[in-house]
């Protein structure tokens, strides 16, 4: 039989290529190159999918029932929280993060406890299985229901999947599985989309619950081709800084529940613990107010969390001024100080400007606009804010303060932890006042600088 030959076919132009290279010859486009079968190369097969392209008759939507989705909680409640409730029968979830971070740890934690109520299998291609059973025993977990299997060969696995059908298993971790049926090494891109798609499939013809774990390149995403990240249903994100005891999980794609949900863990010597009330985390115990420093409601999917954001302006002894933030937008930094100095007539063009999310956090949404104004405003002064102060709004390029959703869940979370004071957007004033909170509505950023003089 013929061996198949291997080309690169790069996804922006189509143009082929003999070797991999980092730039497409054909339309310059960088890492675009993806390794594929030559067409021709090997005999014709039967299709593998032919099963799957079977003619279905056309419904009407109304007729079709819609049923709620049976769920299988881990036990861990944060990580129930990320995927919406539980693990979904057929459902293919995606985990990556850095290596040592604790994504082997947290789902063998999560097996353990599944196992008393269900059949489940670990699947383990990058450990031994004695290297495995020595962490279960380090986190001196009850692993006497669960199934192990030390296997990397895809046809293998399908046949142990068949054999124990169990309700949940675990790929550790995708990139090492290969299928005889290519001739490419594991991990490789060919070998990682075969075995996702064939795991994936025969998820949703069984409906076991699977969980594969992914590597990620150096800059955090996650590794292998892009459709791997389509074909399963949720993707979930570990992160944590390596200094850091805590853990954070966060959800990018979830077709069973929202997304941007956020899980917190601190990790223990007898493994991953949920944290129940993640504001105290992000939040700096100081003895007395300082400048830089303001406290703002954000929102991390259906969890109001509070984090302290952190600001240092110093003067610049270099022509082009710094600009740092870490965990917030580096860019929407640059557009806030252009809106102070042109509505507030407050100039940074000679200072360094720092701003820090504390704990580690990365705050995507616009809500933070305000407290970091207000945290800029504060070190620039060398002024701290008043006592207890919480805020949320994003700011336009017009000096407007403009609304957040959910804005009476951030100054509930906000009261029941003490704060007294809330700088708002007008949009976001509550009908009823909350106890205890004083509510200051502000629509433009003139009025937030006559309040805090």
């Amino acid at each position: 039989m013929a061996k198949a030959k291997t080309v690169y076919v790069c996804q922006e132009c189509g143009g082929v290529s003999a070797k991999w290279q980092g730039q497409c010859p054909h339309c310059q486009a960088w890492n675009t190159m993806v390794e594929t079968v030559e067409r021709g190369s090997a005999p014709a097969t039967p299709n593998r999918y032919a099963h799957l392209a079977e003619a279905a008759p056309v419904r009407n939507l109304a007729d079709i029932e819609a049923r709620d989705t049976p769920r299988q909680p881990t036990g861990l409640s944060e990580f129930d929280r990320v995927l919406g409730g539980g693990l979904v029968p057929g459902g293919v979830v995606l985990i990556g993060g850095d290596p040592g971070i604790g994504k082997s740890t947290l789902l063998l934690q999560a097996l353990a406890s599944l196992s008393l109520r269900t059949q489940v299998l670990y699947i383990t291609g990058e450990e031994s299985a004695e290297q495995v059973a020595l962490r279960a025993k380090r986190l001196d977990l009850a692993t006497g229901a669960v199934q192990l299997v030390a296997e990397i060969q895809l046809e293998s696995i399908q046949a142990v999947l068949q054999q124990y059908k169990p309700a949940v298993a675990v790929i550790d971790s995708i990139q090492t599985l290969y299928s005889a049926e290519l001739s490419s090494a594991p991990g490789s891109v060919s070998q990682v989309r075969e075995c996702a798609a064939q795991l994936t499939r025969i998820a949703k013809q069984t409906g076991v619950a699977m969980v594969m774990i992914g590597h990620v390149t150096k800059d955090g995403t996650l590794a292998g081709p892009r459709v791997l990240e389509h074909i399963v249903d949720t993707v979930l994100y570990f992160e944590g800084e390596t200094d850091s005891s805590y853990r954070l999980i966060r959800a990018f794609k979830n077709r069973y529940g929202a997304v941007n949900e956020l899980g917190v863990f601190a990790m223990t010597d007898k493994g991953l613990k949920g944290v129940s009330n993640p504001s105290a985390l992000f939040l700096s115990q100081h003895t007395d107010n300082v400048p830089g420093s303001c406290v703002v409601a954000t929102q991390e999917g259906s969890r109001p969390l509070l984090v302290e954001i952190q600001a240092l302006v110093d003067t610049a002894h270099v022509p082009n001024p710094r600009r740092l933030t870490l965990g917030v937008d580096g860019s929407r930094l640059a557009m806030l100080l252009a809106v102070l100095h042109r509505h507030a007539g407050v100039a940074t063009y000679d200072q360094d400007v720092f701003v820090n999310a504390v704990g580690g956090v990365r705050i995507t949404e616009t809500a933070t606009d305000l407290p970091v104004l207000l945290a800029i405003l504060s070190s620039l002064r060398n002024k701290p804010l008043p006592k207890g102060l919480i805020a949320f709004g994003e700011v336009g390029l017009a000096g407007e303060v403009r609304p957040a959703p959910r804005g009476q869940e951030r100054l509930r979370e906000a009261a029941k932890l003490g704060f007294s004071l809330a700088l708002i957007p007008k949009h976001n004033a509550p009908r009823q006042p909350i106890e205890g909170l004083e509510i200051k509505a502000v629509s433009r950023l003139d009025e937030v600088l006559e309040l805090i003089r």
